[in-house]
């Protein structure tokens, strides 16, 4: 059997999450993840399904967070993923809550990092004046960072760790993530 496409991937993810802006949420975290891959020369396809599906059970999940990843580990259960560590990097990005080993690979670190930052730059993207991605800028994002009242549910200090895991300065992740959801600016609604 052929390793999963990219079009399985999106029919899970559509078929179990019906809210618009979390399907929009799995689309930058699989456009950031793709971009990340490139740049360190890993498998892209693997990398953005990862991205694509790592909240595919949110809906179902949301009032159990011990839950969420796992369901979707089940979900996944006959699928073919290749060695890639697909379900691993989807697994550690909640083992706070599931009980799951935390990040240890460059692939599960990359998920782990830029879920964060796809938040924090779409809030960004929605104060500017015509809430238009392509204005923000690396910079203005750099500026927000810090700014803890300003989308207050956003974690930085995970965002912060692609320097210490991923041996990424704060500013390129920035700019890797930005230019990739810039990139699908309409299918991000922005």
């Amino acid at each position: 059997k052929n390793m999963t496409t990219r079009n399985e991937a999106y029919q899970l993810l559509t078929d179990n999450v019906k809210n618009q802006n979390l399907v929009r949420h799995c689309l930058a975290v699989e456009a950031a993840m793709r971009a990340l891959a490139n740049y360190f020369s890993a498998d892209a396809d693997a990398w953005g399904i990862a991205g694509l599906l790592h909240d595919a059970d949110w809906e179902v999940t949301k009032d159990t967070p011990e839950q969420h990843t796992l369901v979707l580990s089940d979900w996944l259960e006959d699928w073919e993923l290749g060695d890639e560590g697909i379900k691993e990097a989807i697994l550690a990005h909640n083992h706070f809550h599931n009980g799951h080993e935390p990040p240890k690979t460059q692939f599960e670190w990359a998920l782990y990092c830029c879920d964060e930052l796809t938040g924090l730059v779409v809030a960004c993207a929605l104060v500017q004046p015509n809430k238009n991605i392509s204005t923000v800028t690396v910079d203005s994002v750099r500026r927000k960072f810090p700014e803890n009242a300003f989308a207050s549910g956003i974690d930085r200090s995970k965002i912060g760790l692609c320097e210490t895991e991923l041996n990424i300065n704060l500013e390129n992740f920035i700019e890797i993530v930005l230019k990739a959801m810039q990139e699908i600016a309409d299918e991000l609604g922005l």
